[in-house]
């Protein structure tokens, strides 16, 4: 397995179809990307290096540098541009020697660390052009790394989870069918190279022989109409995304974006009333809830189009809440709900979320993996499985809120609240308390005239939950701490919010 057989297949079945880039601007075929992932290869093979890193945003280069790399047998490592100087030079270090393909801002960025070879996009996109390939033979061992991704670092510092070819391949041949796409579907890309969905957009587009459409800054005005002007068929977002694209469609009074064909999301917590809105606003795209980890290769669960339609239509509450859900596990993976002694739960009990199956990794840099002897993998998510196998993340099980010796999941007060006609997104945390441990306090963000008052989100909460789930404080906020990846930053809430850890009467 390599995952360079994923565009060797493309270029043998469907060449001449545009791979990457715009319809009539500048833009690679499927056989020009092979040719030029062909030529990178041979640059990386002659370089005395261990690995092909990239510090850049979306381009033409991120697909020929990780094919390239796959052909060479180095592993592929884009890291955030978005890191401090420091930041950056201490995981460039870390990655040496190195080929690091980058800009001119992050080349400043990265300054002088030794073993790294600095290569600007620019000059890497030129000499990687030949109608020659290099030596079309490349390694097929299954377990050689194709891609080293650093974790966000939001609960601690960046550690690199490893993804094997293995891992990767396994993955997109259990989920995209070879050539099922039509030539004139095209994906918009928008999510950065440094996240899982980034890597996996780019091998499930090439296998299907979907166009690759390249968004590399997020901006709502922009993707609304790289939508409409390349006619995107399929794009992936995350929810801050989605929220902000339904916001512009509103206020730009767009009908619809007729070409789209499906959205998938995933990477965060999606308010049910930013999923509604998009359904009512889109009601000819299928929406696909995808949630997955770095270390599982992308993808574990899906709610799928028709679960969407079905639960937005239903006036049954079980029903209703699957679109809070993250729909059912693949058929080639297993989940399992566990408790914290490693013993299955009951169903609709809550637990820690393992994972087993070829896709899955589990496994970090120059650390032992987490992966159990039978193959399980622990994801340190919580959350539960429904009577009918629908699978509900509650978040971060580092993120249990324990109030009085009981567990409380932030999610399960974040769905209430959000259920509030004048709240539009909100955050649970745990603040220091002497008396009780912590305390719950919560930060909403609340829609346009509207004021609800502390007392109004409490017993809003206080009606609907027990009252051991009522925020001990409410505080408004204008927005709250995403990541790019909109991924919630709680350990930065909670230090914001650390001053209010005193119990109310």
């Amino acid at each position: 397995m390599n995952v360079m057989m994923l565009l060797e297949m493309a270029a043998g079945g469907f060449g001449d179809r545009i791979a990457v880039g715009t319809r009539t601007g500048a833009n690679l075929t499927y056989q020009q990307l092979f040719d030029r992932a062909g030529a990178a290869a041979a640059q990386f093979a002659d370089a005395d290096v261990a690995n092909v890193a990239l510090v850049d945003i979306s381009s033409p280069a991120l697909p020929v540098a990780l094919f390239g790399a796959a052909w060479a047998g180095k592993p592929f490592v884009p890291l955030n541009y978005r890191l401090t100087a420091e930041e950056l030079g201490a995981l460039s270090e870390a990655v040496s020697p190195s080929i690091t393909i980058c800009n001119d801002d992050t080349a400043e960025l990265l300054g002088n660390v030794d073993g790294v070879h600095k290569v600007h996009r620019h000059e890497f996109l030129s000499t990687a052009h030949s109608d020659a390939p290099a030596d079309p033979a490349w390694a097929m061992d299954p377990d050689e790394i194709a891609i080293l991704l650093y974790t966000s670092g939001t609960t601690g510092a960046p550690k690199a989870a490893v993804l094997r070819h293995k891992h990767l391949v396994s993955y997109i041949l259990g989920s995209v069918e070879f050539m099922g796409a039509s030539e004139d579907e095209a994906t918009l890309v928008s999510v950065p190279p440094y996240h899982v969905a980034g890597m996996a957009a780019i091998c499930s587009s090439v296998y299907a022989g979907r166009r690759i459409v390249q968004l590399p800054n997020f901006d709502a005005d922009a993707w609304i109409d790289l939508a409409l002007d390349e006619g995107i068929t399929h794009a992936m977002v995350v929810p801050t995304m989605l929220a902000r694209i339904v916001e512009r469609l509103d206020e730009r009074d767009i009908d619809g974006l007729p070409a789209l064909r499906a959205l998938s999301y995933g990477g965060g917590k999606m308010p049910r009333p930013v999923i509604e809105r998009a359904l009512a606003l889109l009601p000819q795209t299928a929406f696909v809830n995808a949630y997955g980890l770095t270390e599982t290769s992308s993808t574990i669960a899906v709610l799928g189009p028709d679960d969407h339609r079905s639960a937005m239509a239903s006036d049954d509450p079980a029903v209703r809440a699957r679109l809070g859900s993250a729909g059912q596990p693949l058929p080639t993976l297993e989940v399992s709900i566990r408790d914290e002694d490693g013993q299955e739960v009951a169903v609709g009990d809550s637990g820690e979320i393992w994972v087993r199956g070829e896709q899955v990794s589990g496994e970090y840099l120059g650390r032992d993996s987490r992966v159990t002897a039978d193959g399980w993998f622990p994801t340190n998510d919580g959350g539960s499985v429904d009577e009918a196998g629908y699978l509900f993340v509650e978040g971060r099980i580092d993120d249990i809120i324990i109030r009085g010796g009981e567990n409380i999941s932030p999610g399960e007060i974040e769905d209430v609240l959000l259920m509030h006609d004048a709240i539009r997104d909100a955050a649970a945390v745990g603040v220091p308390d002497t008396q009780w441990g912590e305390v719950i306090a919560v930060a909403v963000v609340t829609s346009a005239g509207t004021n609800p008052t502390p007392d109004d989100v409490k017993a809003f909460v206080r009606e609907r939950m027990r009252s051991s789930r009522t925020p001990d404080h409410v505080v408004v906020v204008d927005e709250l701490p995403y990541n790019e990846t909109g991924k919630l930053l709680r350990r930065l809430l909670r230090e914001q919010l650390a001053h209010l850890g005193t119990t109310e009467s």
